[in-house]
């Protein structure tokens, strides 16, 4: 450890406390050459910047992002704000040679999404996307299991992302608290708030995704806007459900619903190929399920993995085998990856260009709803 690594983050929200306690707390836990410093926090309110500064830490702070883009004692950009401002925010730290860190999705479409993808590299900057779900054990782990080949050809791939906090018809679009309803500001709703995550893992453990067919609901057409105290359309999707299809001829199934009431966070998937499956669920995070066709047919059931032992990823860096890590620790294993990569010159994934893939297909699944067709997923 030495190498300091100035950080603005732009965003106080719930993405900046994880990023925040990310940045505090990786070199306490990763043996890293890389040493986050809390250089400056953006937010456009000033007492509650600056209230944040001061909680966090921060050794200063400003209002306006593009204030903070320019200043010379800033490394990297952390952009932690809602979707709409993603693409401006990304290719003006590019051009100052800043670090660009962004949170998911990427933009609201593969056109922002590519424009952002170009001026990072074009500018030769590292580049990373929080898909932090990539970082919970379980999910390292059956990363690892299919890399090894223990499921064999792969048949199947299922998916879910289910809650259900927006089922109340009066709950508000847009603002500081709802901007994920408000289709201008998030691009979409489900789509790319949710099932980004389960794409982009769907993506990592399988590969891409070639062709989609979907179908998209809004359940509540209008609520009011928390900011303008109107009732306005509501233009993003409550429920979207897609097929799919492999590069490697394996189908898929795909839904998001905030409307799945009991339902808080379950992201889920499973896999099924022909000498295994896996199959996770982020409501029991600590465990991955695998069945092995192998095994003694006497005995033969799925297994469930405690996924906390040293031999586990990223445990070692943690607690004793058998207890357990949080979701806050995902953003804190990603960002030790991160810095591992500025370490070693092989970046840590996802980088932008690999972010805009996942963009391609909620291009894709979006096209596919309004047409009622298949549709081929851009390639990069």
């Amino acid at each position: 450890m030495g190498k300091k690594l100035r950080v603005g983050v732009i965003g106080y929200g719930f993405m900046g406390r994880a990023h925040s306690n990310a940045y505090y707390k990786v070199n306490k836990f990763f043996d890293l050459e890389y040493e986050p410093v809390l250089q400056a926090i953006c937010g456009r309110n000033e007492e509650k910047v600056k209230a944040f500064a001061d909680r966090w830490g921060y050794a200063s702070w400003e209002t306006d992002w593009r204030k903070l883009v320019e200043r010379d004692d800033i490394d990297a950009i952390d952009i932690c704000t809602p979707n709409d401002t993603h693409h401006d925010i990304a290719i003006a730290a590019a051009e100052k040679g800043k670090m660009v860190l962004c949170e998911k999705p990427l933009a609201r479409t593969g056109a922002e999404a590519r424009e952002m993808v170009e001026a990072v590299e074009e500018a030769g900057v590292p580049n990373f996307v929080w898909f932090n779900y990539r970082r919970v054990p379980a999910i390292t782990l059956a990363h690892e299991v299919v890399q090894e080949g223990k499921l064999g050809r792969v048949f199947h791939y299922r998916a879910v992302y289910l809650q259900d906090w927006t089922i109340d018809p009066s709950v508000p679009q847009g603002g500081h608290t709802f901007w994920r309803l408000d289709a201008n500001v998030a691009g979409s709703g489900v789509l790319g708030d949710l099932l980004s995550h389960s794409i982009d893992t769907a993506m990592w453990l399988n590969g891409p995704i070639v062709a989609v067919n979907a179908l998209m609901e809004t359940f509540v057409k209008e609520r009011v806007h928390q900011e303008k105290g109107a009732p306005e359309p509501v233009k993003i999707d409550d429920a979207t459900l897609f097929l799919a299809r492999f590069e490697n001829g394996s189908v898929g199934t795909f839904e998001s619903t905030r409307y799945a009431r009991g339902r808080k966070n379950k992201n889920a998937f499973e896999i099924n190929g022909e000498h295994a499956s896996i199959y996770f669920d982020l409501e029991d995070p600590h465990r991955l399920e695998y069945f092995e066709h192998s095994d003694d047919p006497r005995l033969r059931g799925w297994r469930s993995i405690h996924v906390t032992g040293f031999e586990h990823p990223y445990h070692k860096n943690w607690w004793v085998p058998g207890t357990t890590i949080g979701y806050e620790h995902t953003f804190i294993n990603a960002l030790a990856d991160f810095l591992k990569g500025l370490q070693t010159g092989t970046p840590a994934e996802p980088t932008f260009r690999t972010a805009l893939a996942t963009q391609y297909v909620c291009d894709a699944v979006a096209k596919s709803a309004q047409t009622g067709t298949w549709q081929e997923v851009t390639r990069i």
